[in-house]
């Protein structure tokens, strides 16, 4: 069944730009999350509507949620979105970050983009599939706590939910304009530890100067980056110096110095390869402490059901993007590995630079299109 456009919603259909409001209306900044009442909201529609519930423990008020529908003899097809948002910064908004206030098309707030909206529309989308009679596809819904911060609420969802193992396929509903992405990048966060001998100021030749020798590790990491491997289908590997901090006074010797840095990864790049050539560059003497590592994340856009759902976007006028990959990690690099690698696309509701900003929003006419491209997406699955 093809793309069929947002014209009204029957009582038996939840509006998704009403639930993106309302969502934004619950303070789910993490820290410290609080994911679990949003997760509680949906999940009194998802079991009106004959889901199956799973509550899956992360921390005390932030459990994840799988929402399961069961129709046909198939895998499932698998939605995937986060509950959490980053905070709402020290810059003045123009419009209250909780009010999911609408101006025209805008419908305002922290996380109307990234990723409320795209939540939203997969569970307006998932509702109406299940009063379809018809239906033959499964579906698979995980809503996930503490994505920000390293995807910890889907490692839970992956450690809890064997059903993930049947998962066919899996739509990401993060902020794409709509339009059709099959990867990501990977991320390796580092910390690198320096240490030295201190003494006073006034005397540096009793010591040894732990910032110093940061420094000059920097400076040689600056000089790789920003691509520090060879090119995939994703792009270059990255990185970025992200902190540097050391020292105790100004007039002392600093016996300690860290660096953090962030490595963003891409298929044919490993994060072995980018720890060795860190270590060749850092020397024995560093500390390295990896703080995160998630894989990258790619489907061949030549696999039938991506094309499927190439078609389904095309129908409904959205351009193909002509670049396969995003620049920001997804709870994909967790759940398509537990999924055994099935095809991944992410697809959602708002525009990728308005996530994380002031005044985030997200328009009106692109969740309601969501809606209708996930249920489009939902009702033709069949591998």
């Amino acid at each position: 069944m093809g793309f069929r456009p947002y014209t009204h919603l029957m009582q038996t259909q939840m509006d998704p730009v009403a639930i993106t409001q309302n969502l934004v209306r619950m303070d789910t900044v993490n820290p410290p999350g609080n994911e679990e009442r949003a997760a509680e909201y949906l999940a009194g529609f998802l079991e009106a509507a004959g889901f199956k519930l799973q509550r899956v423990p992360f921390q005390p008020g932030r459990s994840g949620l799988v929402a399961v529908l069961r129709r046909g003899d198939g895998p499932y097809l698998c939605f995937s979105g986060h509950l959490d948002t980053v905070p709402v910064g020290d810059a003045e908004w123009t419009t209250d970050p909780f009010s999911g206030e609408i101006r025209g098309d805008r419908l305002y707030g922290r996380g109307a983009s990234d990723m409320k909206s795209g939540v939203a529309a997969m569970t307006s989308a998932a509702i109406s599939c299940a009063v379809d009679k018809d239906l033959r596809s499964n579906l698979l819904l995980a809503y996930s706590a503490a994505e920000e911060t390293g995807c910890e609420g889907a490692r839970s969802i992956a450690e809890h939910v064997p059903l993930l193992g049947e998962v066919g396929a899996i739509v990401v509903a993060e902020p794409t304009d709509n339009a059709v992405y099959v990867g990501h990048k990977g991320a390796l966060w580092l910390e690198l530890g320096f240490r030295g001998v201190t003494a006073h100021g006034a005397m540096p030749h009793l010591g040894k100067n732990a910032v110093c020798a940061a420094a000059s590790v920097v400076n040689r990491l600056c000089e790789i980056g920003p691509e520090i491997g060879p090119r995939g289908p994703l792009g270059p590997p990255t990185l970025n110096v992200g902190t540097f901090r050391g020292g105790m006074n100004i007039n002392s010797v600093p016996d300690a110095a860290e660096i953090q840095i962030d490595i963003r990864l891409v298929p044919g790049f490993s994060p072995e390869e980018a720890l060795q050539r860190v270590r060749s560059i850092c020397g024995p003497d560093t500390d390295i402490r990896t703080v995160l590592e998630l894989p990258a994340v790619y489907t061949d856009p030549t696999v039938p059901w991506v094309q499927e759902v190439v078609s389904i976007t095309r129908q409904a006028g959205i351009a193909d993007t002509g670049n396969p990959g995003l620049s920001y990690f997804t709870d994909a690099g967790v759940l398509q590995p537990a999924c055994v690698g099935a095809p991944t696309v992410f697809l959602g509701p708002g525009t990728p630079d308005l996530a994380h900003q002031t005044d985030e929003w997200c328009s009106v006419a692109q969740i309601r299109q969501a809606h209708d491209l996930f249920t489009a997406i939902s009702r033709a699955y069949h591998y």
